[in-house]
C-alpha cells in the first residue's frame, strides 16, 4: 500500500524547483498541499486531508539534495577555464540534400582561419550554424539556394570548459541553466560536447551572462 509521505515524496521530486524552493523554505507549503491534493486522493482512491499533506511535507528528507548541492560547490570551483567569443551570427537552414555539401564546402573554406569560430547543430527538420561574422559573405554565398529560416547578429558564446565529472554527477546544467533564468537572460542556442557547454546569448546579455557563470566558481 502506498503512503501518502511516499507519494508527497515522489511528486515534489518530479521538479527540481519545487523541491530546492522547499529545502530554502521559499514554498507556502499550505498552497502546495491544496495543490497535490487531488491528484494524491486520486491515486490512494480516497479523501485525503489537507492536513496529512502538509505533515508529509513538511517531514520530507532533504539530505540527498543538501549532499548533491555539496557535490554541485565541489564541481565548480574545479571550474577553470571560461572563454568568451563575440560578434557571431546564427542561421537557421531547413535540412535539404544540398545542406551538407554546402557546410562541407564552408568548413574547407574556414579551416583556412584557425581562429575563426563556426558550430554546427542538425536536427531532424532544420540546422543552425553558428559563424563569425568575418564569414558572413561566404555563408551568403555558399547557402543562398537553402531555405532560411532565421537570422540573427550580434550575438556572443560563452564557453565553459568542464571537469570530467559533469558526465557522473547529477543537475549540472540544471544550475547553470537555472541561474540564467533566475536572471532573465535569453539564451538563443546551446552548444554541449561531452567536456564542453556554450551558451549563445545576444551581446547586450554578455557581461551579465559571464558574471553569472564565474560567479557558479565562487559560491
Amino acid at each position: 500500500m502506498i503512503k501518502i509521505s511516499s507519494l508527497v515524496e515522489q511528486m515534489v521530486n518530479r521538479s527540481p524547483f519545487l523541491s530546492e524552493a522547499l529545502s530554502e523554505g521559499m514554498i507556502n507549503i499550505s498552497a502546495l498541499a491544496r495543490k497535490l491534493q487531488p491528484e494524491i486522493s486520486q491515486q490512494l482512491g480516497r479523501n485525503i486531508k489537507e492536513g496529512a499533506i502538509i505533515m508529509a511535507i513538511k517531514r520530507m528528507p532533504f539530505g540527498n539534495l543538501l549532499q548533491t548541492e555539496k557535490s554541485i560547490q565541489s564541481f565548480f570551483k574545479k571550474l577553470n577555464d571560461i572563454s568568451v567569443r563575440s560578434n557571431l551570427n546564427a542561421y537557421n537552414f531547413q535540412n535539404s540534400s544540398g545542406l551538407m555539401e554546402s557546410q562541407a564546402r564552408l568548413l574547407d573554406h574556414i579551416r583556412k582561419f584557425p581562429k575563426g569560430f563556426c558550430t554546427f547543430s542538425q536536427g531532424v527538420s532544420e540546422t543552425t550554424i553558428i559563424i563569425g561574422e568575418q564569414f558572413e559573405q561566404i555563408m551568403e554565398s555558399l547557402f543562398n539556394k537553402e531555405k532560411l529560416l532565421d537570422k540573427k547578429v550580434k550575438l556572443s558564446a560563452i564557453t565553459l570548459i568542464l571537469p570530467v565529472e559533469n558526465r557522473s554527477l547529477y543537475g549540472i546544467y540544471y544550475y547553470i541553466l537555472k541561474e540564467l533564468a533566475y536572471h532573465g537572460i535569453n539564451l538563443i542556442e546551446l552548444i554541449s560536447t561531452s567536456n564542453e557547454f556554450t551558451i549563445i546569448v545576444i551581446q547586450e546579455d554578455l557581461n551579465q551572462a559571464f558574471k553569472i557563470l564565474n560567479d557558479l566558481r565562487n559560491r
